[in-house]
């Protein structure tokens, strides 16, 4: 029995862990990409590589699409811009510059090879974060709703959640604003930090609150509307609502 529940456990790893958009970090700085970037994107919800090389990327890119690479410009076996130019006209992975090169000139130049942003070092974490989320959306619309199919919906003024039965379920404050980020980002993983923002907490906040919020409320709406709520945690991450 409990190895059929690590098998399962993994398979659920595994699946949680592809649903997240895959980010691909080329930059050379070590120390930069595995200590800040790339654990800071899985904080927000990314599946993320990171490289050091442009050899790397390329053999990558031999076996496997990712949604979005993040390209630095100065790279020690190839030039960022040129790459930049090489994957807009080979692929159509997004493409998100970082660069130490702060001119308008450097900012136009990566953005006409193809660049969908073109952001200065030292980066901020939650523009990049921002930037991909954005990004993905452009990449990945999501699928239009068929005519008259009943969904997971926050009435006009955002007080009431609407179930798919039509049944509408009263929220408090907190619930408001987490369902809100959630419905923004429908299918898409949203980290605990940003839920935590949305509920107005800050760094004294127990991130534990969010479980606590999240079970209250698929409690409710199990009572009120008699179905399961589509929110459920990904693993290591945050939570994503379904539809």
């Amino acid at each position: 029995m409990g190895t059929r529940q690590t098998l399962a456990g993994e398979a659920g790893a595994r699946a949680d862990d592809a649903m997240r958009p895959h980010v691909v970090v080329v930059e050379d700085d070590d120390v930069l990409r595995d200590t800040l970037v790339a654990p800071a994107l899985r904080d927000f919800g990314f599946r993320v590589t990171g490289l050091g090389t442009v050899r790397e990327l390329d053999r990558v890119l031999d076996v496997d699409q990712p949604d979005i690479v993040v390209l630095d410009v100065g790279l020690p076996d190839g030039d960022g811009f040129s790459i930049a130019e090489r994957l807009y006209r080979q692929s159509r992975v997004g493409i998100v510059m970082l660069s130490g090169r702060h001119t308008q000139a450097d900012r136009v130049r990566g953005l006409s090879n193809g660049a969908d942003a073109y952001l200065a070092k030292p980066v901020v974490m939650h523009e990049l974060a921002a930037t991909l989320r954005n990004l993905m959306r452009r990449l990945r619309p999501p699928a239009r709703d068929v005519p008259n199919e009943p969904v997971w919906r926050l009435d006009n003024q955002g007080w009431c959640l609407i179930a798919p039965n039509a049944v509408s379920v009263a929220l408090k404050s907190h619930e408001r604003a987490m369902l809100r980020v959630l419905l923004d980002e429908p299918g898409e993983p949203v980290a605990r930090d940003v839920l935590i923002a949305a509920v107005g907490g800050d760094e004294q906040f127990d991130p534990h609150r969010i479980e606590v919020l999240v079970y209250r409320l698929r409690s409710k709406v199990a009572k009120h509307a008699g179905l399961v709520l589509p929110l459920n945690a990904v693993r290591g991450s945050g939570y994503v609502f379904t539809m």
